[in-house]
Formats: structure tokens, C-alpha cells, sequence
């Protein structure tokens, strides 16, 4: 076994799980703030929709929904979209619904008197959620939050069903051809770190906004 391009292969399909983790985090965290404000609506036409679409996304499996954009679509549309591009979707769309779920939990716990004390002091709408209630949302979730950080680092492995060259795939390539452990044993180093990370940057987060104890 050439360990030199064994490391070189797994570190270019590390930066395919890479991509596919920044660019879900770029677009699902701020559609499920968009998600959480529409389950949130007491405008029915708007909460079911939304009621619906969390439940098709946290109900089904992820692998499913990856099966289903990369090879439905196109029967259905006539779309026909890239391996890469397509699990972006799936992805967003997933994540988008539990992050969803998050922020909702987040605002519903903040108290109903710091809304009336905002409004006692002049502040529009758009003002107490962003000024006041946000940045205890932001405090509070952070747990969770962090929890779906690290199962997205993971489930970028599932990618490989459509065919995406991503970290776990190339492993798994290299354990049949070199009938070895050892790819495996370098692929858990390599997602270790990546949640090492990300743990880290939470613990920060969590240091910085202590003075909303």
C-alpha cells in the first residue's frame, strides 16, 4: 500500500466533505430561521406548508432524499442535476428542517415579558428580535446546535450513494483494493479532526456569550 497517495487521495475527498459541510451550513442555517418563522405563523396557509415540509424531511431518511433529488427529479422534471449539486440540495433541505426545529425551541423559550419590556421601551419588531431576543436564541441553542454540526460532518459520507467522491468513499475504494483496516483506522483521524473543530469553535462561542447567564 502507497500510504503518500493514500493520504494525498483522502485529503483532496476531505475537502469534497468539506464543500458539501460549508456550503450546507451557508444556506440551511438561515432557511431554517426562514422555517422556523413560518412554523411560528398564525397564518395557517403558511404554518402547514412548513408543518409539512419538516415532517417529510426529518421523517425520511436523508439517504433517501439524496436517492430521490439525484434520481427522481429527472422522470418527474425532465432536470436532470450534478452528483455534487444535488447533494448539496438534499442536504440544505435536511439540515434547513432541523435547524428549523432549533430556533423555534429557542424562541419560545425566551420570555414573553422581554417582548412587552421591549415594546414598553420603544422598540420596533425588527428591533427586539434581532437586539434582545436573538442573542439569547443564539446562547441557548448552542448545544444542539453543535450536535447537528457534528452529525453533518458524518452524513457527508452518505454522499457516496450518488456517486460524490467524498472521504468515506475513496476509504472505502482503498480497503477493497488493498484488502487492508488501515484506510478506515486514517479516514476516523481525518473526521475526528473535522469534529475536533468544530467542537472547538462551539466551546468558544459557548466562552463568548456567557454574559447571557
Amino acid at each position: 500500500m502507497n500510504y503518500s497517495i493514500l493520504l494525498s487521495q483522502m485529503l483532496e475527498a476531505s475537502l469534497m466533505s468539506l464543500r458539501l459541510f460549508f456550503s450546507t451550513l451557508l444556506f440551511s442555517v438561515p432557511l431554517g430561521l426562514l422555517v422556523a418563522a413560518g412554523r411560528r405563523s398564525r397564518v395557517k396557509l403558511v404554518s402547514w406548508p412548513v408543518r409539512i415540509y419538516i415532517l417529510l424531511m426529518r421523517g425520511t431518511p436523508l439517504m433517501l432524499q439524496l436517492l430521490f433529488i439525484f434520481y427522481g427529479l429527472k422522470p418527474l422534471t425532465g432536470i436532470q442535476l450534478d452528483r455534487v449539486f444535488a447533494a448539496q440540495v438534499a442536504f440544505i433541505l435536511n439540515y434547513a428542517a432541523y435547524f428549523a426545529e432549533i430556533f423555534r425551541g429557542g424562541i419560545d423559550a425566551v420570555p414573553r415579558g422581554q417582548y412587552e419590556a421591549a415594546k414598553v421601551l420603544g422598540f420596533t419588531r425588527r428591533q427586539t428580535f434581532f437586539r434582545i431576543v436573538l442573542p439569547q436564541v443564539c446562547k441557548m441553542i448552542l448545544p444542539p446546535m453543535s450536535n447537528e454540526f457534528i452529525n453533518l460532518v458524518k452524513d457527508t459520507s452518505l454522499a457516496q450513494v450518488i456517486g460524490v467522491t467524498e472521504l468515506l468513499r475513496v476509504t472505502s475504494d482503498w480497503v477493497s483494493s488493498a484488502v487492508s483496516m488501515v484506510p478506515f483506522a486514517v479516514a476516523a483521524v481525518f473526521y475526528l479532526a473535522m469534529n475536533a473543530v468544530v467542537t472547538r469553535c462551539f466551546a468558544v462561542a459557548e466562552k463568548r456569550l456567557d454574559y447571557y447567564r
